[in-house]
């Protein structure tokens, strides 16, 4: 590495990786050679600033040299993804959940213009909206285990609260993504917040009993400011990057009104800009 510290490790510093699922992917990373997915489900409008940890995290990969897929799940929108939530999300109609698509997509498409980016687009209604469901629970659901999934933070926390039936099968259809991604893209990485661990082991999991095959995850931490509450998220809710839900001048605002003690972190992983020339923290 020519004395200087590896992507991997300054992405740690700079507060974009959590947990990495077998560290034998970072030399991979550092040679430019995996194809790696993020998935975002429509289930509102506009991305908000919670997204740009892992949006980041993806940027950093793809500018060192490795190929990009964002998924929109439509697909997986229509079941609600019950991780990181204390109650059970509304279940949108097909119509909502197209038109949120179409917002989320173009949103995509201009932050990939920002940051001079290609990624691929592919939305897993694609795969999902068709499937036999008795094929699936054969071929899919039978290589998952009742007992492992309660095992992971975001199924137990739920079933204390009340987990439906249909929440409890989203960790098989974002399985089901990976698999169907590592075996049309080759991709065999995927990232994504802290709170979807459980679901990318799982699907690590499915794609080594099925295929024989190594992939990978990495997590970004969910990022809390100095009160301890979550990172984007404010009285009148969370920050938007659509300019009619939260308007410039109050993106503006919140950023300004940044406490000083997260300042260099925020600046860290919401930019590019090189880790020396930043504040100390």
């Amino acid at each position: 590495m020519s004395g200087q510290s590896s992507l991997f490790e300054r992405l740690r510093r700079r507060g974009l990786i959590a947990q990495c699922s077998d560290p034998t992917v970072i030399t991979q990373i550092e040679n430019g050679e995996l194809t790696l997915y993020v998935g975002i489900d429509p289930t509102a409008a506009s991305l908000h600033v919670g997204h740009l940890v892992p949006l980041m995290l993806l940027y950093w990969l793809v500018k060192a040299g490795n190929r990009a897929i964002i998924i929109i799940g439509d697909g997986t929108a229509r079941v609600g993804d019950p991780s990181g939530r204390e109650e059970t999300r509304e279940l949108l109609d097909q119509e909502h959940i197209a038109s949120n698509a179409t917002r989320i997509t173009l949103q995509i498409q201009q932050l990939n213009r920002c940051m001079n980016v290609t990624t691929e687009l592919v939305y897993n209604s694609a795969w999902l909206a068709n499937l036999h469901y008795l094929d699936f629970l054969r071929d899919i659901g039978y290589h998952f285990s009742v007992n492992r999934m309660l095992s992971f933070e975001s199924y137990r926390r739920r079933m204390e609260r009340g987990l439906s039936f249909t929440e409890f099968n989203y960790q098989l259809l974002q399985s089901y993504d990976f698999l169907r991604l590592h075996q049309e893209y080759d991709c065999r990485l995927q990232i994504g917040g802290d709170d979807q661990w459980g679901n990318i082991v799982s699907g690590i999991d499915l794609i080594r009993r099925i295929t024989r095959h190594e992939c990978y995850g990495i997590t970004t931490p969910l990022v809390t400011n100095a009160q301890g509450t979550k990172m984007g998220k404010t009285l009148a809710g969370a920050i938007s990057l659509d300019a009619n839900i939260t308007s410039p001048y109050e993106f503006y605002q919140f950023w300004r009104n940044v406490d000083d003690r997260d300042l260099s972190a925020a600046l860290l992983r919401y930019t590019m800009l090189d880790e020396h020339h930043l504040p100390p923290p």
